[in-house]
């Protein structure tokens, strides 16, 4: 596969050079020039198959100039030495939980590829890079969790004070070494514009060799189509091909399970689920694209008024309407969210995370319009990483993992700066070697 920015087609890189340029020069995020047509491999499948099973077979099938069999199976089985889990939630409605990593979030998949295949690339290059990545929760526990370590790679991420969880900031400023928190005094939208802005350094850039672990790095956004085609494998033998709901907030997520579409994987469409930030949905039902301030919401990772990714989603589809022909927009309220979790508490004595909760509402308006397809509503973050909006909605703590509780004894280690990208420029001049 090669790759072009989404606003110049004639600008074309490789894999590797992608990865690690994050953002194309002209500001535009790369995505695939041509999309392969694996319909042949996802022919292939069966529900009897494991994750790093499918996960090779896709590596190889996307990669092939970098890795062949072996090594596909090989940075697989490094990659993810965690899985996907598809469980039967009620009626038609299954949930993909993606949660069973590290950071308890689904962003683990995407960071742990990456930072494994640049790790590989840095070694055989002997060269090192510096990691400058924007989170509004879970992306930033995500790649401090896989880059913890890694060789020749020093990891910077910028997070909106006093709009993360506690777990979340916990998780993603109390590693240490080659991880640096940056607590920035604005929303997740100046920590991702402050990124861009780097990126758009030629000097910052060149001086660092700065790269991005967001989801507008192809190396993180590639392989979360891997667990959508898990996720198929396993309900291959229904009747009709799976819808997939996508708790949606910078829309990486939503256009990794588009591209597995695309790819050939089949299914009968997506749903977009956000929260009040739900500039997609409005554009989706026959409004303009109008990016706003992103408003603070319960499922507080979501909280985005200009998702980055719509670009890649407009530069696939070309019109509104191509794009509504593939993908329904819906939004859940926060009021709506805790009903959602309180619910399902009391009749399935199960806990959701409000993002999940987002999506699972969002299925169930979908399905009773549409009754005959099977909703694989994709469940982003374990609740315990959201142990305070939890509580509100069902009165309980729910239990947390062992790699949870570790992290809340931890002691915070974060520099508070402005939301400048002077400020961003001077502690990387100061800290980072």
């Amino acid at each position: 596969m090669q790759f072009c920015s989404t606003r110049d087609i004639r600008h074309i890189v490789s894999y590797e050079e992608a990865i690690f340029r994050g953002l194309a020069p002209d500001g535009g995020l790369y995505h695939p020039v041509k999309h392969p047509d694996l319909q042949e491999l996802f022919a292939s499948l069966n529900p009897g198959m494991d994750f790093t099973a499918i996960a090779g077979k896709l590596i190889t099938a996307l990669f092939p100039d970098y890795f062949d069999k072996d090594k596909a199976k090989e940075i697989a089985e490094k990659a993810f030495p965690f899985s996907p889990e598809l469980v039967h939630l009620d009626n038609k409605l299954y949930l993909l939980e993606l949660f069973h990593g590290p950071s308890c979030a689904f962003k683990d998949f995407g960071a742990s590829f990456l930072a494994t295949c640049m790790e590989e690339f840095l070694k055989q290059e002997h060269r090192k890079a510096v990691i400058l990545t924007a989170t509004s929760g879970d992306t930033g526990s995500a790649v401090a969790q896989a880059f913890y370590k890694k060789e020749n790679i020093d990891v910077v991420i910028l997070y909106p004070s006093g709009r993360v969880s506690p777990l979340q900031e916990k998780q993603l400023t109390t590693l240490g070494a080659n991880i640096h928190a940056l607590e920035v005094k604005g929303s997740f939208d100046d920590c991702q514009r402050m990124v861009k802005e780097a990126f758009m350094d030629t000097e910052l850039r060149s001086t660092f060799n700065l790269t991005s672990a967001n989801s507008i790095n192809l190396g993180r956004l590639i392989p979360q189509s891997f667990y959508y085609v898990y996720a198929y494998a396993q309900l291959k033998d229904t009747d009709k091909a799976p819808v997939f709901c996508v708790p949606s907030g910078n829309f990486g997520n939503l256009t990794a399970g588009v591209y597995a579409s695309i790819w050939g994987m089949p299914t009968s469409g997506f749903i977009a689920a956000t929260n009040a930030n739900d500039v997609v949905p409005q554009y989706l039902a026959g409004g303009e694209y109008k990016p706003r301030p992103s408003l603070h919401t319960l499922s507080n990772a979501m909280d985005v008024g200009n998702p980055s990714n719509f670009e890649r989603l407009k530069a696939l589809f070309g019109s509104r309407e191509k794009m509504a022909e593939h993908i329904t927009g819906c939004s859940i309220s926060d009021k709506e969210t805790l009903e959602t979790i309180s619910r399902y508490h009391k009749k399935k004595q199960t806990f959701l995370d409000p993002h999940t909760a987002v999506g699972v509402l969002a299925s169930e308006r979908y399905m009773q319009k549409n009754p005959a397809h099977n909703i694989i509503s994709l469940s982003t973050a374990h609740p315990g990483k959201f142990l305070e909006v939890v509580k509100q909605a069902t009165g309980e703590f729910p239990p947390l993992p062992d790699r949870l509780k570790e992290a809340l004894n931890k002691q915070k280690q974060a520099t508070l700066i402005d939301n400048s990208l002077d400020s961003l420029s001077d502690f990387l001049r100061k800290k980072i070697k």
